[in-house]
């Protein structure tokens, strides 16, 4: 019981910030000078760009959790597929789809990144699409992992012999046993994709350097940690927040599931 209230408080804490913080926000301008200590007319102080921190980090909590559940749900749109599809096409359909994503894995999701910082692409059009079929990979490994499993093969054996199509028995079977694991992957997968992000933002590749979101803002105060730590370690503390809830509230839901089950 405890554990469900906590993730679902820290779950709720920055989802609620980032819905309701920019109305509550305002204009987000500079007010004073820079890592100025905080007061009363400034509660946490103000970031690099003389800005009001309370005002910057209420404003800036959507860019980052959009953009992060836009790149997860795009990548299970294209690995859950892609590994239904390597456990249950044969051999042939494996090695294709395997050998083909092992390929992408070679190549380091940093490097991918100062690849497309360097030659000039940019923005959420570039960076959702890249750091999602980066995810592709591992994502497909889950879902073909839990699609083999002895006790899921056993069952799709015996749906083949009663003469259910394939769609029907992945969709209808097959689909719903690999839920938990994917459930479980993606709470994890978050905090990956976060720092993804975060790490995209600092080579220019992702929003602008003015912007308000979370990973930028850490980013480019970072130097003030020791002077102004209330603009770095509130924005760090509501990621950590919402990785952490997701656990454990995902974890909290697949444990209930087992149980009705």
């Amino acid at each position: 019981m405890v554990s469900r209230a906590l993730g679902w408080s820290l779950l709720a804490v920055p989802l609620l910030l980032a819905v309701a913080g920019p109305v509550l926000a305002g204009p987000v301008v500079s007010v004073g000078a820079p890592w100025q200590t905080p007061d009363a007319t400034h509660p946490l102080g103000t970031d690099v760009l003389g800005r009001d921190a309370l005002t910057v980090i209420l404003a800036g909590g959507l860019p980052v959790i959009g953009m992060t559940v836009a790149a997860l749900l795009l990548a299970y749109l294209i690995g859950v597929p892609l590994g239904l599809v390597a456990a249950g096409r044969g051999r042939r359909a494996d090695e294709t789809v395997m050998r083909s994503l092992d390929l992408v894995l070679a190549f380091p999701s940093l490097l991918v990144l100062m690849v497309l910082a360097a030659t000039g692409h940019r923005g959420p059009g570039v960076l959702i699409p890249a750091v999602a079929v980066l995810q592709v990979p591992a994502i497909t490994r889950v879902v073909r992992a839990a699609a083999l499993a002895p006790g899921c093969r056993t069952a799709v054996e015996a749906l083949t012999l009663q003469g259910r199509s394939w769609w029907r028995i992945q969709l209808g079977y097959v689909a719903r046993h690999v839920t938990g694991p994917v459930a479980t992957d993606a709470g994890t997968r978050l905090g990956v994709v976060l720092y993804l992000l975060a790490s995209a933002n600092f080579l220019g590749l992702g929003l602008p350097a003015d912007s308000p979101d979370w990973a930028v803002v850490i980013e480019r105060n970072s130097e003030a940690l020791y002077s102004a730590p209330a603009v770095v370690l509130v924005p760090a503390a509501l990621l950590m927040a919402l990785c952490v809830g997701t656990n454990l509230v995902t974890d909290r839901l697949l444990a209930a599931r087992r149980v009705i089950a």
